[in-house]
Order: C-alpha cells, then sequence, then structure tokens
C-alpha cells in the first residue's frame, strides 16, 4: 500500500526522507496539482481532507503525495477519523501517496496506529543519536559523507561528529562546505581542512561534563557559555551530563566490584563499544562511586528546575558549580 509514516526528533532527516519520497512519487511539472500538505493546526477536518484528496487519482504524469504534516493522529485519534481510515486504507488508487510525519512516538496501542502498521509501505523511525554515543555520531559521520560524497579520514570523521554532535542538518551543511572545498580532489580529506572549515568546533556538552568530571569549574562556565551562545536547548544539554555520569557512574562500580571483562562493563553501562570501556576507565579514576552517586541529585534538580521555568542560564551555573565542588571532592 502506498502509505509511509515518519516520526522522530530529527527534523532534517525527516525533511530529507519526505524530499525524497516527493522527487520520486511527483512529476515535478505536476507538483502544484499533485502535491498537497495538510498542517495539523487544521484539525481533524483538516486530516479528513487529507484522506478526501489521496482518494483523487493524479493530474497529468507522475503520482500524488498528500502529506499530513506534525500529525497527533497516533497519539489521539478521533472516531470519525479512524471509521474513514478503516475504509481508505485498503481503496487508495497505486498511484497515491499518503504520508503522515510526527514528532512524537506512534501510541502502539491504539487501533489507528495497529492499522496504519497493517497498510504501511514504511513505519520508520528518525530517532536523534544521543549526544554520548560516540560511536554512533561517527558513523553516522561517515554515512553523510558518502551520501553527500565527501571523502574523510578517520581522524577527521572524529572531530567532525565532536563538532556537530547529534544536529544533523549542520551535519550536512558542514560536508557540504567540504565538499565545495575539495571539488575535484579524490583525497580523503584530513583534520587541517575540518579545522579550517567547520565553524562549529566550539564546545559541546561532552566536553562541558569532562570539564565538571575534573572539578575545573572556570572553564565549566566559559563551555556552558559557548553552549549557550550557540542555542543549544538547555534540556538537551541536561540530558547529555545525566548519560555521561550515569555511564561513568556503572563503569567505577563494576571497577569497584572487581570485574575486569570489558564486555561485562560495556553490557552493563551501556557502551555500545567494548574498547570505549579503557578510556571511560581512566575518566573515572580520580572519583569515587560516592561522587558519581552524589552527582545525580543534583541534576535531577537542574531538570525539575528548567521544566519549571526557572532562569536557564542562573539554575544552570548554581548546578554546575555545585557539581565542580563534588567531584573537585569539597
Amino acid at each position: 500500500m502506498p502509505i509511509y509514516v515518519y516520526w522522530g526528533e530529527d527534523d532534517f532527516a525527516i525533511e530529507k526522507a519526505v524530499a525524497a519520497l516527493r522527487d520520486r512519487v511527483v512529476d515535478p511539472l505536476w507538483t502544484s496539482f499533485n502535491y498537497t500538505t495538510f498542517s495539523s493546526d487544521a484539525g481533524d477536518d483538516g486530516a479528513i481532507a487529507g484522506l478526501n484528496q489521496v482518494m483523487t487519482p493524479p493530474f497529468g504524469a507522475g503520482g500524488r503525495l498528500v502529506w499530513l504534516v506534525n500529525s497527533t493522529l497516533c497519539q489521539h485519534c478521533p472516531d470519525n477519523f479512524l471509521s474513514e481510515l478503516s475504509r481508505t486504507l485498503s481503496v487508495i488508487p497505486e498511484d497515491s501517496f499518503l504520508l503522515i510525519t510526527s514528532r512524537n512516538k506512534p501510541d502502539e496501542r491504539l487501533k489507528v496506529t495497529k492499522l496504519l502498521k497493517q497498510y504501511a509501505t514504511e513505519f520508520r523511525e528518525f530517532p536523534l543519536i544521543p549526544p554520548w554515543k560516540t560511536d554512533l555520531l561517527v558513523q553516522s559521520v561517515l554515512s553523510a559523507a558518502q551520501v553527500v560524497g565527501v571523502k574523510l579520514t578517520q581522524k577527521a570523521a572524529d572531530i567532525l561528529a565532536e563538532a556537530v554532535g547529534n544536529d544533523t542538518r549542520l551535519l550536512y551543511n558542514e560536508l557540504e562546505k567540504i565538499q565545495i572545498y575539495a571539488y575535484g580532489s579524490d583525497k580523503p580529506q584530513d583534520t587541517d581542512t575540518v579545522a579550517q572549515l567547520v565553524r562549529n568546533t566550539n564546545q559541546t556538552s561532552l566536553k562541558l561534563a569532562a570539564a565538571i568530571r575534573t572539578g575545573d569549574t572556570a572553564k565549566a562556565l566559559a563551555i556552558l557559555a559557548d553552549l549557550i551562545n550557540a542555542c543549544e536547548p538547555a534540556l538537551r544539554i541536561v540530558a547529555t551530563l545525566v548519560g555521561q555520569f550515569r555511564t561513568w557512574l556503572w563503569v567505577k562500580i563494576m571497577m569497584e566490584s572487581g570485574e575486569r571483562n570489558s564486555q561485562a562493563i560495556a553490557q552493563a553501562a551501556e557502551v555500545s563499544n567494548p574498547k570505549r570501556v579503557y578510556f571511560l576507565q581512566q575518566e573515572v579514576k580520580s572519583l569515587s562511586v560516592q561522587q558519581l552517586i552524589a552527582c545525580l541529585p543534583i541534576l535531577l534538580e537542574l531538570e525539575v528546575s528548567l521544566k519549571q521555568g526557572a532562569v536557564e542560564m542562573l539554575v544552570l551555573q548554581m548546578k554546575i558549580m555545585e557539581l565542580c565542588q563534588v567531584c573537585r571532592g569539597n
């Protein structure tokens, strides 16, 4: 069935997938007739109108694509839409395509989700890679470089992954700059090229976590200022810190329990690459289990304060100073 459901937090990746689907389905000469979007702001009436539109055969060449943008139907579906959807899905013309996108994961318990999964050609998630999963970020860089047509050395890929984090849009922007710079060259681009061209070689939340771990308050606050100036969302910073400190805690617990097997430590700490365990062990040598445990309630308080509307910069600075004091053993 010509039905596609995309969801996830990686807006840019969804945009690229939608563009690829549109280019494949819709003839560019007939786009104004055969490509229609319905925003979630239009409510239930917009969704019903979308179903009616997808039942209309395309004009001229190519197919028809109807896109329900930022839909909430897989979180809350009115009965009238569900009944209309049930009647429509099995009889959509072969050259008409229905696309539903959402930032939120479909609720698997709902009848509408089960119905869409039954008929969908593609039911796909576009998640953001957690910033602390550096090996997956590097893989993402290498995959995107292949798509763009840029060759990178492993070191260059590592630096680029550190620079852009899980920001897919920024990754492609930076790769396109490297592509223009390297036009006509088959040689893999090295770290010097990345350092010269990639503007976002600024601070990352992982560097902030490292500064906190060493108790370097001045450096941590400077990195925080860079992150906020770069418009990094405060809650995303906190999520990275929580993930990093949780990983450090598990590694330290396993070390003090006498565990020496990297595979076992990686499994307990949810580290996908066991080779990374050695470096994590070096990072937590100067910290005790008690110090790492003491950091988690502070991070929880920080997250709660931000969600309750506290002044971002002020509460971030206060809690980061507290974390640094704990890591220094004060």
